[in-house]
């Protein structure tokens, strides 16, 4: 499964080194991490990742396959 995640502000380099399996991109205002989720343990594990950065999510969704 491909997931989206949008996080408020822009991250730093040290905080998206935080999720090597993720792709990046900084947008006006926020985040867009991106990438394949094998299952739900690793993505609540990511979500449990970004709460303990202090990391807010504004939008997290599944992506179509292509």
């Amino acid at each position: 499964m491909r997931y989206e995640i949008r996080v408020e502000g822009h991250m730093s380099e040290a905080l998206t080194e935080a999720f090597p399996e993720l792709g990046h991109v900084v947008m006006a205002g926020h985040t867009v991490l991106y990438g394949e989720v094998v299952d739900d343990a690793q993505l609540w594990g990511l979500l449990a990742r970004l709460q303990a950065l202090g990391l807010r999510v504004l939008e997290m969704r599944q992506l179509p396959e292509p």
